[in-house]
């Protein structure tokens, strides 16, 4: 056998047992593979499909949430008697958990944890409020701010498969007067507008410092989010720029956007979050 011959079958050997060794060290990483953090992202409807299905799916989501909502609380608009926001909205009046029928606050104050747990009489309205549609989840924008934005930006926070859900007049006065602690002399410095990329500029160039305008800038700058983007992963009609932070945030303050907490899993166990003033 020639020298030649005897490296030709060395390198093979050498070749053939690498590629052993490689395809055995894939098989065990695959076979010892842990659950991912992530959920995969794997279409198999059409867009459209999907749309469509869940558009005809939106009237009885929204029927049962809304359901929910009205066995457990009283949703009727009570105005407090000379109590309002700082331009004038109403604040809500009244004790609007709703009880089991029979039961009063003073028989279920007399009780003891024991016998309102044994008798099943805890108010429903004091357990966590679920998300409209939570094993899907995902922000969902008030009426009023979602036509602001369009009007503003051409941007449309809509979404095709669920509405918000709690009445205007339980939701925070729009858009929120911003006060700066460093220049109460100046009032209300939004003049009463909600602040957007399209105008930001224009209300603070002179109030603002440089950086302070710059970090404005980017909580108004929309980025892709998982029901607002520009794949097919969405829950908006047309592909969207996403989300800025003071879409949920606005004016600093809060328009009682909806969500999801984020770093929860398995989903059931998310609780859902309306979005908290900054201020402070």
């Amino acid at each position: 056998m020639s020298t030649k011959t005897t490296k030709h079958r060395w390198m093979f050997l050498v070749l053939f047992a690498a590629s052993v060794f490689a395809l055995g060290i894939v098989y065990a990483q695959e076979s010892g593979k842990k659950t991912s953090s992530y959920s995969p992202v794997v279409l198999t409807e059409e867009f459209a499909t999907i749309m469509a299905r869940m558009k005809a799916a939106k009237p009885e989501v929204i029927k049962r949430h809304m359901d929910l909502l009205n066995e457990r609380y009283d949703l009727s608009n009570r105005p407090a008697g000379g109590v309002t926001m700082s331009r004038g909205k109403p604040i809500q009046e009244g004790v609007r958990v709703k009880l089991p029928p029979g039961v009063t606050w003073e028989r279920l104050a007399a009780m003891s944890p024991e016998e309102i747990r044994e008798k099943n009489l805890f108010p429903a309205g004091f357990f966590p409020l679920p998300h409209p549609n939570h094993p899907e989840g995902g922000m969902v924008f008030p009426k009023f701010h979602i036509e602001e934005i369009k009007k503003q930006e051409g941007r449309d926070l809509t979404r095709f498969d669920l509405d918000f859900d709690l009445p205007d007049h339980f939701l925070p006065e729009f858009p929120a007067p911003i006060y700066l602690t460093t220049r109460p002399d100046l009032g209300d410095v939004s003049q009463g507008k909600l602040v957007t990329i399209d105008n930001y500029y224009e209300l603070f160039n002179g109030i603002l410092n440089p950086k302070q305008i710059e970090g404005l800038r980017l909580l108004l700058t929309p980025f892709p989010q998982q029901q607002f983007n520009q794949t097919e992963d969405r829950r908006s009609e047309r592909p969207s720029r996403g989300v800025a932070c003071f879409d949920c945030h606005a004016n600093g303050h809060t328009n009682a956007t909806t969500h999801l907490v984020g770093d929860i899993r398995p989903q059931e166990f998310r609780h859902r979050i309306d979005t908290p003033p900054c201020v402070g």
